[in-house]
C-alpha cells in the first residue's frame, strides 16, 4: 500500500492507497468505502498496551508488537465491538 501522512504535534493523519486489488484495504475499502479504517494511538510500550487492553476485555488482533510505518511497533485490536473502530497502538522507536 502507498501511505501519505500530513500534520505533526498530537494528531498525525495517515492515508492509506491499496496497490493490490486482493489486499485487506482493498476489501475493507469495497465493503464500507472511502472514510476511517481505524484509530491510533501513541503508547510507550506497545506490549504493555496489548495487555492492558486484553485485561479490559477487548478481543485482540495481534499477541505482540510487529513492525509498523516510519519505524514503528504497532498492534491492533479488534473492531467487533459497538463502536466497531479499529484501534492502532503505535510506538515510537
Amino acid at each position: 500500500m502507498r501511505v501519505a501522512f500530513f500534520g505533526e504535534g498530537p494528531a498525525t493523519i495517515e492515508l492509506l492507497e491499496p496497490l493490490d486489488e486482493n489486499s485487506d484495504l482493498s476489501a475493507f475499502l469495497a465493503k464500507h468505502g472511502e472514510g476511517l479504517h481505524h484509530l491510533a494511538l501513541k503508547v510507550d510500550d506497545v506490549a504493555a498496551a496489548l495487555d492492558d487492553a486484553s485485561a479490559r476485555g477487548f478481543r485482540l488482533l495481534d499477541t505482540g508488537p510487529k513492525p509498523g510505518a516510519r519505524q514503528t511497533l504497532i498492534a491492533f485490536v479488534d473492531p467487533k465491538r459497538g463502536d466497531g473502530v479499529l484501534i492502532q497502538f503505535v510506538q515510537e522507536s
